[in-house]
């Protein structure tokens, strides 16, 4: 998820400078981690520009994007057009406890999310948890990007005034503590694996059942 203007050569589809600059740095990091042959389930694809840029660079990849609404679905499968390990994009509202998850239970290799938990309420992080990891195989991880609070760690300028123009935008948005979101994954059976900086302040955090 993240903040999209107009392509400067697509102009009719949406497209995120953030995602084009870290995509890059992210696809080394899940090269690492995944084999060649992954099915990945990606919650909040937004433009959809990792998915195309990650299956671009691996064709062995089964790639199922998602959004918490169908509007931006269009943009996404148009992008991604043309590449055969992305899957139609489809609704996932982790908050809607009634719907069920694309893909089997137990069938992925790793569930996906750039840029969400802190562009949502809190509700969202503890259910998306429990969805990945009823989601993903035994062995499979949960692969989370975006900016962090880590306690007794400077929070950089950038990622505080970030906070505040979220938590202006909506009170339920801001931030999370890599803590809080330890202690969710950990309810839901995961722990933190591995946890990599990555430019220009985020993180990008592994978790395991």
């Amino acid at each position: 998820m993240n903040p999209a203007s107009a392509h400067p050569l697509q102009p009719e589809l949406p497209h995120s400078p953030a995602a084009e600059r870290n995509a890059p740095h992210i696809l080394l990091a899940l090269q690492a981690w995944l084999p060649a042959k992954a099915r990945v389930l990606e919650v909040a694809s937004g433009t959809g520009q990792h998915a195309q840029h990650f299956c671009s660079a691996e064709a062995g990849w089964d790639w199922q994007p998602t959004e918490a609404t169908a509007g931006p679905l269009a943009a996404i499968a148009a992008r991604c057009a043309g590449l055969p390990g992305v899957r139609a994009p489809v609704v996932l509202d982790v908050l809607d406890v009634r719907a069920a998850w694309p893909l089997e239970a137990g069938s992925c290799d790793a569930v996906y999310a750039a840029n969400l938990l802190h562009i949502a309420p809190w509700a969202v992080t503890p259910a998306f948890m429990r969805g990945a990891a009823q989601a993903l195989r035994p062995g499979g991880v949960l692969v989370v990007y975006g900016p962090f609070i880590v306690p007794g760690e400077p929070l950089a300028p950038s990622n505080a005034a970030f906070d505040a123009d979220l938590r202006a935008r909506d009170a339920r948005w801001g931030l999370r503590t890599l803590p809080e979101v330890q202690a969710a994954a950990a309810q839901a059976g995961l722990h933190l694996a591995e946890r990599r900086a990555m430019p220009a302040n985020n993180l990008l955090l592994r978790f395991q059942a």
